[in-house]
C-alpha cells in the first residue's frame, strides 16, 4: 500500500471550478483548487500506479497497485477499468436508478455536436468535464427515458456520442463565436424536439444555450501550446492560465505555454517543487502526434 498523497485527476464543480483530486490510504480524499494565476509546481514519483475505483463517494484501491504507462489517458489497470465500467450508467446495470437524468446536446467544434446523458443533480459538471464549449439541455426524465432519447437522436439524426479529443482541443483557440454555436445547437434542438420516438416521460426543455468561455477562461489561451509528457522524476512548474475539461494550460517560468492533461496526471505520487523551477518533463510541440487519437 502506498503511503503518500496520490493524484487521482481533476474534478469540476459548476460553483467552485476545477480542482485536482488526491487520495491517501489513511487520510482519505482532498481537493486542490486550481484557479487562474495559481502556481502549480510538482515533481513526479518513481512510477505511476492504478488509482483503483471510486463509486458513490467510496474509494476502492487497486488490489495489486498495478503500474500504469506514463502516457496513458486512463489511470486504471484493465481489471479496475472493467469493474468501473460494470457499475456505470452506460453499462445498463443501473436501470433502477431513481434519480432524474438530463439529456444534453454538447457543442465542441464546428459540426461536432454530441448527445449525452448525465444525472440532473450534477448540475452541468459533466459538460465541464468533457470540455464542451457550449451546451443545451434537451429534456429531463427517468434514466431509461433519457437513455432511450439518446439512442433515438443517435439513430434518427446521426448524432454521435463521442469525438476524437484532438478536435475538441483545436477548436478552443481561436474560439468560434457564441452566435455560431448557438445557431448550430438551436437547429439540432429543434429537430430533436420534433422526433416521433422521444419517450413521453421525458420532459422536453425550451432551448437555452449555455456557453463556457468564461468558466474555462478561454480568453487567456495562446496558440500552439506544447503538450507535457510525464515520466518518472520529472518536474512541471508554471502559473495556471486556463482549464478546459481535463486540460490545464500553464504559463511556464521559461516563457513557454504548456498543456498538461490531468487525465495523465492521475496515478502519480507528486512532491512539491519550487514555483519558479524549470520544467524538465518532455514537451511535445503542437501538431506532433504519437499514436491514434483518443475518443472522449
Amino acid at each position: 500500500m502506498h503511503t503518500d498523497w496520490r493524484c487521482t485527476g481533476l474534478r469540476w464543480s459548476p460553483a467552485e471550478g476545477p480542482a485536482l483530486t488526491w487520495h491517501h490510504p489513511v487520510h482519505g480524499d482532498r481537493l486542490s483548487p486550481i484557479p487562474p494565476e495559481k502556481h502549480l509546481a510538482f515533481t513526479t514519483g518513481p512510477a505511476r500506479h492504478c488509482i483503483g475505483v471510486r463509486r458513490a463517494g467510496r474509494h476502492t484501491p487497486c488490489p495489486t497497485e498495478a503500474l500504469v504507462p506514463p502516457g496513458a489517458v486512463s489511470a486504471q489497470c484493465p481489471e479496475c477499468a472493467r469493474l468501473d465500467r460494470s457499475h456505470s450508467v452506460a453499462a445498463d446495470t443501473a436501470a433502477d436508478d431513481p434519480r432524474p437524468y438530463d439529456v444534453y446536446l454538447a457543442w465542441f467544434a464546428p459540426g461536432l455536436i454530441k448527445v449525452g446523458i448525465t444525472a440532473a443533480e450534477r448540475e452541468g459538471a459533466r459538460l465541464l468535464e468533457q470540455a464542451a464549449l457550449s451546451h443545451a439541455l434537451l429534456g429531463r426524465g427517468p434514466l431509461m427515458a433519457a437513455r432511450r432519447a439518446e439512442s433515438v437522436l443517435g439513430v434518427a439524426l446521426d448524432v454521435p456520442d463521442r469525438f476524437p479529443y484532438a478536435a475538441k482541443r483545436a477548436a478552443r483557440h481561436p474560439v468560434p463565436p457564441q452566435e455560431r454555436r448557438t445557431a448550430e445547437l438551436a437547429e439540432l434542438h429543434d429537430r430533436a424536439c420534433h422526433l416521433p420516438g422521444l419517450p413521453e416521460s421525458l420532459a422536453v426543455r425550451d432551448f437555452a444555450p449555455v456557453h463556457h468561455d468564461t468558466v474555462f477562461h478561454l480568453d487567456r489561451l495562446r496558440p500552439d501550446p506544447g503538450t507535457v509528457e510525464l515520466a518518472p522524476g520529472r518536474t512541471v512548474a508554471g502559473r495556471v492560465a486556463a482549464v478546459a475539461g481535463p486540460d490545464v494550460y500553464l504559463d511556464a517560468a521559461d516563457g513557454r505555454f504548456l498543456l498538461l492533461d490531468a487525465r495523465q496526471l492521475a496515478g502519480w505520487d507528486l512532491t512539491a517543487a519550487t514555483p519558479g523551477a524549470p520544467t524538465t518533463a518532455d514537451v511535445r510541440s503542437a501538431g506532433a502526434t504519437d499514436g491514434p487519437e483518443a475518443l472522449f
